[in-house]
């Protein structure tokens, strides 16, 4: 796969995010797995607050709007072919 597709699939689900990782143009498009790593990892410490009654929902629930929001604008960096950081966690570095 090259860049720009590798890029796409990293944010569609997990199982793309592990697709692209795998058979995808790794060094290329590390930016964007990273970006799309940090956003699912996110969304599992947000269902994880979730468990908490009343407060964990209100934090969880603004935690999810917060996550669907940076996805979409990860989402069409990729599509667009640009590298511009999502807000808060973009400069959160798993992948090096």
């Amino acid at each position: 796969m090259d860049k720009k597709v590798t890029d796409i699939i990293a944010y569609l689900t997990w199982i793309g995010l592990i697709i692209a990782f795998v058979a995808g143009d790794k060094e290329a498009s590390k930016f964007h797995l990273n970006q799309s790593l940090v956003i699912w990892l996110a969304g599992i410490v947000c269902s994880m607050i979730f468990i908490v009654p009343i407060l964990g929902w209100l934090v969880g629930f603004v935690g999810w709007i917060f996550l669907v929001v940076c996805w979409f604008i990860g989402l069409i960096g990729a599509i667009q072919g640009t590298e511009k950081p999502i807000p808060l966690l973009g400069s959160i570095q798993l992948l090096k």
